[in-house]
């Protein structure tokens, strides 16, 4: 029955990434508009009026995204990065180039959550007004009774993104300050090998960019002499034609001198 083919195609391909398809750049802007809002994102229970907020962003840069689409874009990015966590580096990169981003938003993500723990483990007591939560599910959270199970749910979504960037660093004592502790060292040690990765790639890309300015360079100034130079043969030639032109104007005016001389003493 062809009605149940397509329902199968819409039920196995994602939304966020049919028509048009997402391009290399455009998943790159939307990583950074969503890294900008991954802290309002965590702070709240209701997250659709966020995915608003992105697909208007993503409008003002020129793209047209619905906010389900963008989404639905960004659960398709967190399963494939989560799926990278057994992967060679140089296979990741190639079957998932927007890992770096996905790393630093998580990273920065883990960053502010394990100081939100270890601020509550120190003092004993929750922050008013902070409401931490996952939009890796779906929506949820707008229909979940806000009145307790808060800090389960806080130190969950802590020991999940942690896994994310260091797996394995959120069993045995997740909430300890030692845990917390080893947790934010591995995740600045990673913090420091992804600096590192960027600044190669920086200079890369920045002596790439000056080999083929010099190269542009080169060829202006190739370019520059062979105009010098034509324009040089150019007035040679306009100059030797000047003095053709007065050679045969003088051999002119004297043939003609010496006819009328020769006029002139025939008449005598």
């Amino acid at each position: 029955m062809e009605g149940g083919h397509h329902h199968h195609i819409s039920a196995t391909v994602d939304t966020g990434d049919r028509f048009p398809q997402w391009s290399l750049q455009e998943t790159r802007d939307f990583l950074m508009i969503r890294a900008e809002l991954d802290q309002s994102f965590m702070e709240t229970k209701r997250n659709k009026l966020l995915w608003e907020v992105i697909a208007t962003k993503m409008k003002d840069a020129g793209y047209n995204r619905s906010a389900d689409q963008c989404k639905c874009k960004w659960k398709n990015l967190v399963t494939r990065y989560k799926g990278c966590e057994t992967m060679e580096s140089e296979v990741m990169r190639q079957q998932f180039p927007f890992y770096n981003e996905m790393q630093a938003i998580f990273g920065a993500r883990m960053q502010r959550m394990l100081w939100v723990e270890a601020e509550g483990g120190a003092s004993g007591s929750k922050k008013k007004g902070l409401q931490v939560s996952s939009d890796d599910d779906d929506d949820n959270e707008e229909s979940e009774v806000e009145k307790g199970g808060g800090s389960k749910k806080k130190r969950k979504v802590v020991k999940s993104t942690i896994g994310m960037i260091n797996p394995g660093s959120s069993s045995g004592g997740g909430g300890s300050i030692n845990s917390l502790k080893e947790s934010l060292e591995a995740f600045m040690k990673q913090i420091v090998q992804m600096e590192m990765q960027w600044l190669r790639a920086y200079e890369a890309r920045e002596e790439e960019r000056r080999m083929k300015e010099m190269e542009w360079r080169q060829a202006m100034e190739a370019l520059e002499k062979e105009r010098i130079m034509m324009d040089r043969s150019w007035r040679d030639m306009e100059e030797q034609r000047r003095i053709r032109e007065e050679a045969r104007a003088e051999k002119r005016d004297a043939l003609i001198t010496a006819l009328l001389n020769k006029l002139g003493r025939d008449d005598l």
